[in-house]
């Protein structure tokens, strides 16, 4: 008889009791990630009646390969042109939600005398409201098409994004193991750089290299593609000091933007329901009755903080974003839920060590009876709006309800207009070819420089790495320079008066800066430019790459094969 690894067995019992699970609960029309739960609960040593896993590492490996599915099914799905067309509502909302959740998480922790780290994490699980059960909450109660509905979705969206940085500062906090503000402000900023790098870069590339492999790509080839892309950034990440999930949501949003996205999800998928599923049952493996039972005053006072902590706070949250009374309720009750995000924080803290045991099952039996209430508390926003509005005042719920970011607004006028739209670019060009000159450089000195030492004589390595770190920044400082200053829009603002001029004005000479600041920096590194020769050195160096055409023209083309990557997508969906 041959012998079978524990691994197998382990993944035969967990999904038969997975399939059986999800079968009941579709039929019970209800949400299939508690029927994933219940059946990890079953699979368990704490399930003394049925057979358990053997190979607890094993599966729980399998589950960090779960979230790093999820996480890049999440990017396949999520579009940063979408958040830039949302507007400021769901942007003020979230921030205002997750802000007060998370205080309101940690002072829950506090009253019952957990740890710091406890109560940091516990604020962030509650933070964050389940995506997957409030879109099917709305599917199955046909809400979908309803205004409160998509602002809710809009908000979801946000708080996704947002809680990818709060697992990068949480991972921060969990190394230094003490919070300390300027250590976090620098983090977010090493968050920020290397966010636009990887999406700047990536976007350059991965779609040119798409369209050329194209009559190479079958949904196999294209699968295991987008899954090394996939790991590739999941392993770049870790490297830099971020989360997997972290890497492979980056990934996810980058092929969001390729004509390829939806055929990449649709091929995904069953990889990701694969491995999602496990992911979701060794959550169900941590559910241990006896230590519900020790904590169930906690849970009880958790569930109580998440249905009127989002109830009040949030509707003051959506009243803060210009939206009005019953819509605010209708959306704060939607929200009265933990889900996929909490497991996600939840295992991060395990695996760094830094959150006690039994704050996993606690979350855990908060989200299931949360999930559970949910539909009920979406259909109670209408009559407890009903309430409010016989309480208060008539002039309070006339103010309240005029408080909505439909009514009209002053129009800026065309000039103003032309600014606002120029500014916007001014600020994209600053940041992206600032970013790439950093990495350029920080790529050069990190990495070209000990190429580089092997090669020469090393009084000529420091001149020789700066030159090619020049070479390769001069496309980008060129941008910085000249990008957007003859266009149209901007002739138009020039000639329309002072006090344009002043503004253009201002904005050319802060652009001068910061490419002198590189330029500087690189000339610096070759040869200490006290001098008057290292200032007539930068000198010549800004007016080559100012009046280079050869750098117009190689810029140029750049900026056009970015621009037809970013709106191909697009383009394709107007063609069908």
């Amino acid at each position: 008889m041959s012998h079978l690894e524990p691994l197998i067995a382990d993944l035969a019992l967990i999904l038969i009791c997975a399939g059986v699970m999800t079968l009941l609960f579709k039929s019970l029309k209800q949400p299939i990630v508690l029927g994933y739960i219940v059946a990890g609960f079953l699979a368990s040593p704490n399930m003394p009646y049925m057979p358990s896993v053997t190979d607890s590492h094993g599966v729980h490996i399998w589950s960090e390969i779960g979230v790093i599915f999820l996480l890049f099914a999440l990017g396949l799905e999520f579009s940063f042109k979408k958040i830039l067309k949302m507007g400021a509502a769901p942007i003020i909302a979230a921030l205002a939600i997750i802000i007060c959740m998370m205080y309101v998480g940690a002072c829950t922790g506090e009253l019952f005398g957990w740890k710091q780290m406890d109560c940091i994490y516990l604020g962030g699980m509650l933070a964050m409201s389940s995506t997957t059960i409030i879109f099917k909450a709305f599917d199955d109660m046909g809400l979908r098409q309803q205004r409160f509905a998509s602002l809710v979705l809009s908000v979801l969206i946000i708080e996704d994004i947002l809680a990818i940085v709060l697992m990068v500062m949480l991972s921060t906090l969990a190394v230094s193991k003490e919070f300390e503000g300027s250590q976090m402000l620098g983090s977010i900023l090493q968050l920020g750089l290397y966010l636009v790098l990887w999406f700047t870069v990536g976007l350059y590339f991965i779609p040119m290299a798409l369209r050329k492999l194209k009559p190479l790509m079958n949904d196999e080839t294209l699968l295991i593609t987008a899954l090394a892309l996939c790991f590739g950034m999941v392993v770049a990440a870790s490297a830099a000091g971020f989360s997997a999930a972290f890497g492979a949501f980056v990934m996810g949003s980058i092929l969001a933007e390729t004509v390829e996205a939806e055929k990449i999800e649709h091929l995904v998928a069953p990889v990701k329901n694969l491995f999602g599923a496990i992911f979701f049952v060794s959550v169900g493996m941590m559910v241990d009755v006896n230590l519900i039972i020790e904590y169930i005053v906690p849970i009880l006072s958790i569930i109580a903080a998440v249905m009127l902590g989002q109830t009040i706070l949030s509707t003051g949250g959506f009243l803060l974003s210009g939206q009005s009374l019953k819509t605010s309720m209708q959306c704060s009750f939607s929200l009265t839920q933990i889900g996929e995000f909490a497991f996600i924080l939840a295992t991060l803290g395990t695996s760094l060590g830094v959150t006690s045991d039994f704050l996993y099952p606690i979350v855990v039996a908060v989200s299931v009876f949360t999930t559970f209430t949910t539909p009920y508390m979406i259909r109670l926003a209408e009559p407890a709006y009903n309430v409010v509005a016989r309480v208060l005042p008539a002039k309070w719920i006339t103010k309240l309800e005029g408080n909505t970011d439909e009514k009209d607004e002053k129009v800026p006028n065309e000039l103003q207009q032309i600014w606002n739209g120029c500014f916007k670019h001014f600020i994209f060009i600053m940041l992206i070819n600032s970013v790439l000159c950093i990495a350029i450089m920080s790529i050069m000195h990190y990495f070209g420089r000990p190429i580089i030492a092997d090669m020469i004589p090393s009084e000529w390595v420091k001149p020789v790495t700066a030159l090619i770190a020049l070479i390769f920044c001069s496309p980008f400082l060129w941008m910085l320079l000249r990008a957007g200053s003859d266009s149209p829009e901007t002739n138009k603002l020039w000639n329309s008066g002072p006090r344009w001029r002043v503004r253009l004005t201002a904005y050319r000479v802060l652009r001068l800066f910061i490419a002198a600041v590189f330029v500087s920096y690189i000339v610096d590194y070759a040869m200490p430019w006290s001098s008057w020769i290292g200032m007539f050195t930068l000198i010549a160096i800004l007016l080559i790459i100012f009046h280079s055409s050869v750098l117009e023209k190689q810029s140029k083309k750049m900026v056009q094969n970015f621009t037809e990557n970013l709106s191909a997508r697009e383009k394709l969906k107007e063609q069908k």
